[in-house]
């Protein structure tokens, strides 16, 4: 389960939703039978939208709401109205919803298939039902709380068009329309809206048979504007509903929306271009390789390179039409990314598996993989991917930059990789959570004391650091930040100005750290919103592509600590009650490797197989270097390993 409370949340204020509460993208195959999908929303209790869209074939975006119903369809793509199908969606759940196997539903065998689940809920989404009756300036009353930015209206008893209103579609929205099935531009008309803007309360109809003809019947989807959230400060805002003007350029318009989004449905509103929909699922990564799907169509997920999300938001990179003509308005629909809580088990944030030799995907985490490590126990590489690079990954031990691999890909629930491995091959695997984990891929600007934003909530205590590209320097170290290392320093030319300074290791070295580190860090520790660069091509050359993991100690769940040896043994006690399931372990006074001990090989009161990070080495199984503790682990002096040395010192990196 997840901790009740929400970072950032604001003492005394509104009690604030978490986007896990009310959104979920989640993706399944068909089976053309029964299938429960368990996606953590509460449809049954609180009622909401079930949206999905068949992947890999042409098939319509489907859509079932509570209010018209279980196995009640309508089509984005068409002008269709209510279509009622057995065994298509069958039922709504408190914890998502069940499907059927009916033919052309969103469960047909082996089929690949998106679902965006919206719940009802103040400040994110409603849905609306009503009868027409030609009656202009008529009000129809929602529970927002807020002023919609995004309203959909679709007739459900006859054939019309899907009619779009949007806050940013122009400076007088209320006087004109975006149609959802067509990628028409924005026109003008005061019979869809009465020229009227909606309020927190009502939203106002003309007289077109699209919404409002008499005895017709009609559904309406709310999506809120509220990127600030109850908090007014941003960190509890769940949805954003804005506008950019295109610059025709890749390197086009940034979009500030305070948090990174997962979700952002775009259309052109100035031209007829296609909608489209991103979401971090199904691949929405830094580069190329973006999913895109059209509501206004029937054809399959497209490759597309559009946008990047940021930590902050997006920005467009390409210069088509559909996202970036000079001068055009777009208008879009942007979703934060959860979770929004701190875990309270560490199992609902890491994992570590070995493959089967058959299994797709290779290796099982229980929860969707943002990044992962995956090493052989005989010799070879260990390699990083991640959700925001998916389709490349890096060397642990290596300088290398960036290689691509299509295999190594992250749109799967419950783990990684597309193709199989074998029992020998291992991946650790890390959620993103608040308190306890994330990843932000950057570019470089070669300046000096640079802050890059995160969304960890927290002042990381390790953050490891790679450049990607190739760009001048086709190599670069792996710089690792640990809070717990650092050195008093002059600040400025004052004697008694002392300051905490920073080191710097390097994950593919076994070198002690350096406290000459203002190239990386600009000798300043990390808050708990941005970390600070220097000007080293390692971490900050400008135009070149970076991904920085950043890790922090959360009770119960993880822990960043250092130790001095006693030559012997003894534990280290990291205020677990399970015992600690990953451990990574680093000497500091001198040299040493970056040893691995995880409890899918063994971390037992014998001997326990240890893999480098460092090094290509294969796995050593012939010494007892790390016990089992409830508190966290024992480390016992061997020579194999070196990491209770009398007097030395050590960081570590352990996981519950």
């Amino acid at each position: 389960m997840l901790k009740a409370k929400l970072l950032g949340a604001t003492a005394g204020a509104e009690a604030a939703l978490a986007i896990e509460d009310v959104f979920s993208t989640y993706l399944y195959t068909g089976n053309s039978s029964t299938q429960t999908i368990t996606n953590g929303i509460d449809l049954a209790g609180e009622g909401g939208l079930v949206w999905t869209k068949r992947r890999n074939d042409t098939l319509s975006h489907q859509l079932f709401d509570t209010l018209r119903g279980v196995n009640v369809q309508l089509a984005t793509d068409v002008t269709n109205g209510n279509t009622t199908v057995t065994n298509r969606l069958n039922s709504f759940n408190v914890d998502g919803f069940t499907l059927g196997g009916g033919a052309s539903g969103p469960n047909v065998n082996g089929n690949t298939y998106a679902s965006w689940t919206f719940r009802q809920a103040p400040r994110f989404f409603d849905v609306v039902t009503y009868t027409g009756d030609d009656v202009a300036g008529r009000t129809i009353t929602h529970d927002l709380g807020v002023e919609p930015g995004c309203i959909i209206v679709k007739a459900t008893s006859a054939a019309d068009n899907w009619v779009v209103y949007h806050r940013s579609n122009t400076a007088a929205p209320a006087t004109d329309y975006l149609t959802l099935n067509s990628t028409a531009a924005t026109a003008d008309s005061n019979t869809r809206w009465n020229d009227t803007l909606p309020t927190s309360t009502v939203f106002s109809l003309g007289t077109d048979s699209s919404v409002n003809t008499t005895g017709r019947t009609y559904v309406a989807y709310l999506f809120a504007h509220d990127p600030l959230g109850p908090s007014g400060d941003g960190s509890d805002g769940l949805i954003a509903c804005g506008s950019y003007t295109g610059n025709g350029s890749t390197t086009g318009p940034v979009i500030n929306l305070g948090w990174e989004p997962q979700w952002v449905l775009w259309k052109s509103a100035t031209a007829a271009e296609s909608w489209g929909i991103f979401d971090n699922m199904r691949g929405w990564p830094v580069g190329t390789g973006d999913k895109w799907l059209s509501p206004a169509a029937s054809i399959a997920e497209q490759n597309v390179n559009y946008t990047n999300p940021t930590a902050t938001g997006f920005q467009v990179t390409s210069t088509n039409g559909e996202v970036n003509t000079n001068g055009a308005t777009y208008i879009y629909i942007a979703i934060r990314r959860g979770p929004m809580r701190e875990p309270t088990v560490g199992t609902e944030v890491f994992a570590v598996d070995n493959g089967d030799g058959s299994s797709v995907p290779a290796w099982t985490s229980g929860f969707p993989v943002d990044m992962a490590i995956e090493r052989s126990t005989a010799a070879d590489d260990g390699r990083v991917a991640s959700r925001l690079t998916s389709g490349t990954y890096l060397i642990t031990n290596s300088t290398a930059a960036e290689a691509a691999n299509s295999a190594r890909v992250f749109d799967y629930m419950n783990g990684w990789l597309n193709i199989a491995r074998s029992t020998s091959n291992y991946s650790w695997m890390f959620r993103r959570a608040p308190g306890f984990f994330d990843v932000v891929a950057y570019t470089g600007n070669g300046v000096q004391g640079t802050n890059v934003s995160h969304n960890l909530g927290v002042a990381p205590d390790l953050m490891i650091v790679k450049k990607r590209d190739t760009a001048v320097f086709d190599t670069s170290n792996w710089g690792v930040y640990v809070s717990g290392i650092t050195q008093l320093s002059v600040f400025g030319s004052d004697p008694d100005n002392y300051g905490s300074r920073p080191a710097v290791l390097t994950l593919n070295a076994t070198s002690v750290p350096s406290f000459s580190s203002s190239g990386y860090w600009d000798h300043t520790h990390p808050t708990s919103t941005y970390f600070r660069l220097g000007d080293t091509y390692h971490v900050n050359r400008s135009g070149s592509t970076y991904i920085a993991y950043l890790f922090a100690s959360l009770p119960g769940i993880s822990k960043v600590g250092s130790y001095t040896g006693n030559g012997s043994s003894q534990t280290i006690n990291c205020a677990f009650t399970t015992g600690a399931r990953f451990v990574l372990i680093k000497r500091t006074d001198s040299t040493g490797d970056w040893y691995v001990w995880d409890t899918a090989r063994g971390i037992v009161s014998g001997n326990d197989p240890h893999l480098s990070l460092n090094t290509t080495a294969a796995e050593v199984t012939t010494d007892d270097t790390i016990d089992p503790d409830n508190s966290g682990f024992i480390v016992n002096q061997v020579a194999a390993t070196n990491v209770n040395v009398n007097a030395a010192t050590y960081i570590y990196f352990a996981v519950s």
